[in-house]
């Protein structure tokens, strides 16, 4: 899967006019660059060296990293003692990253992936899946959360095993020394297990959506993945691609919430199209003069982490590739327009006061209570806090900047040589997880999945789309990019649509259960 000079021109042509004329007197068009200079280039290179040092920093000898590290006085502490699925495969593509960027030899590549897959050759896989909560020194299941000794069930999320399942893939078509292991392991993985198939006599029960998880003690699914423009979109593309999904479960996700389903930020516009056999209801949200459509919570991670492995605005451009550039830009306008605060980058990130947030674009997102870009002033109850610049706390995070790489190259740029140049973010492990751009104070940890992005996107930009080639490639492409082609969002410039009500074809096919969101 090459990108064709052609289809690239096409798509910065489609994003400068969409930049540059939906707010009247914007400059974004102007003023947004659709290549990086050499300068950037060497930066860029310096973040990749530093972001791998954090990854070795949290990996173990079993081939597995820890979730995350904490700074400890001027150095680093130890590595915490639990991850999970996803922190797995953020490792295995952060290896392959350093490989292709030349950062590490091959040898070492494949020693180190080598010691990865004979671990999760040994660990436990009920159904043939990996349980979330992870000793990283063994591989074995925890039963007690290593911080507080809290119990830990034994819980198996779909989306968790779909990002490893995907780092298996990218094994599979790029290391031929390491690729029957790592298919084995892989071909055990049948995400069918989780596929609510759709009964038109049953569409509560039988809704034609992806379980959220299943718990192993109880024997027992729960929830499920309704709203399309989320991170579980991944476990969708890979699990069609593999044959174990119709390709019509893609047209069973929501653009937007329907209505009657749960409250949400808005109430949605749009128009009813069919795809597939199935009446899907184009709906989005009216935010600083675009059409969006939203993601859950309005953080960049969930709509953009995808791209970092599939090229959706090439392959879709008249959805995915209308939204993800307006998506980029409400963070940026909300960042630096609507807040004030000097920078941008909301995503749910280990906070600077301590503990793990969600933090998000509340109008980007369809969750009533919204994640906010924001903490209130310490010791200040938010209901009763006036939002002004003396209580509110913006806080940014850097791997929400080089998602949007692909989008806003020059706003990212600058985005990240502030952030670098005016916080004490960055360091000998790269930037750490998230800083209040108020006080200054920074989070004081790296996390693997967040370095994991950095490193994904930092690969891609460097080293010619190198991720997202090796995993889109073949039946991905062959069976993803017709079934996704074909739609078109209502994204894009404000204009006259009718509110978001349900067609009948919706009412059928709701699936009982609020959607739920997990990371």
């Amino acid at each position: 899967m090459t990108r064709s000079p052609v289809s690239r021109a096409l798509w910065i042509l489609l994003a400068c006019i969409l930049f540059g004329t939906i707010v009247p007197g914007s400059t974004w068009g102007q003023e947004q660059s659709s290549s990086l200079t050499e300068e950037d280039r060497i930066r860029l290179r310096r973040y990749a060296a530093d972001t791998w040092r954090s990854m070795d920093k949290l990996a173990f000898p079993s081939g597995l990293p820890a979730d995350r590290v904490h700074r400890e006085g001027a150095g680093w502490g130890e590595p915490v003692l639990e991850t999970t699925p996803t922190n797995i495969a953020s490792y295995i593509w952060s290896v392959l990253g350093a490989e292709r960027l030349e950062i590490i030899t091959h040898e070492e590549a494949r020693s180190r992936l080598t010691r990865t897959i004979q671990t999760l050759e040994a660990m436990d896989r009920p159904h043939g899946f990996f349980v979330n909560d992870i000793d990283p020194r063994d591989g074995k299941r925890l039963t007690a959360s290593p911080v507080d000794s809290s119990p830990r069930r034994p819980l198996i999320s779909t989306v968790d095993n779909a990002w490893l399942a995907l780092a298996l893939t990218l094994v599979v078509n790029t290391q031929p020394e390491l690729a029957p292991a790592a298919d084995r392991l892989l071909r055990a993985m049948d995400f069918g297990f989780f596929y609510d198939f759709y009964d038109a006599d049953d569409p509560i029960r039988q809704p034609g959506l992806l379980r959220v998880g299943y718990w192993v003690d109880e024997k027992a699914f729960y929830g499920h993945y309704g709203m399309l423009n989320t991170e579980a979109r991944i476990a969708s593309y890979l699990a069609i691609a593999r044959g174990q999904l119709p390709p019509e479960h893609y047209y069973r996700m929501y653009r937007t919430l329907p209505t009657e389903v749960a409250p949400q930020t808005q109430t949605p516009t749009g128009r009813a199209r069919d795809y597939h056999g199935v009446a899907v209801f184009e709906g989005a949200y009216d935010y600083l003069g675009m059409r969006v459509v939203p993601s859950w919570g309005g953080s960049m991670f969930e709509a953009l982490m995808v791209t970092l492995f599939l090229p959706e605005e090439e392959w879709a451009p008249k959805s995915w590739g209308v939204n993800h550039p307006l998506y980029v830009r409400g963070q940026i306008e909300h960042g630096l327009r609507e807040m004030k605060y000097g920078y941008w980058g909301f995503s749910p990130s280990f906070r600077p006061s301590g503990g793990y947030e969600v933090y998000g674009v509340k109008e980007l997102g369809t969750n009533p209570n919204g994640y906010l870009s924001y903490d209130v002033a310490w010791g200040l109850p938010p209901h009763l806090a006036t939002l002004t610049s003396e209580v509110v706390h913006g806080v940014v995070t850097p791997h929400a900047s080089f998602l949007a790489l692909p989008y806003a190259p020059r706003e990212v740029m600058d985005n990240l040589r502030a952030l670098e140049e005016r916080f004490p973010i960055y360091g000998s492990l790269g930037f750490q997880d998230s800083v209040d751009v108020r006080s200054g104070l920074v989070s004081g940890c790296v996390l693997s999945l967040d370095q994991g992005m950095i490193m994904a996107a930092l690969t891609n930009a460097l080293a010619d789309d190198h991720l997202r080639k090796a995993f889109s490639s073949g039946s991905v492409e062959r069976l993803v990019r017709p079934l996704i082609a074909v739609e078109e969002f209502t994204a894009g410039a404000p204009g006259p649509y009718p509110t978001g009500h349900q067609t009948e074809a919706q009412i059928t096919r709701l699936s009982g259960t609020e959607p739920r969101l997990e990371r």
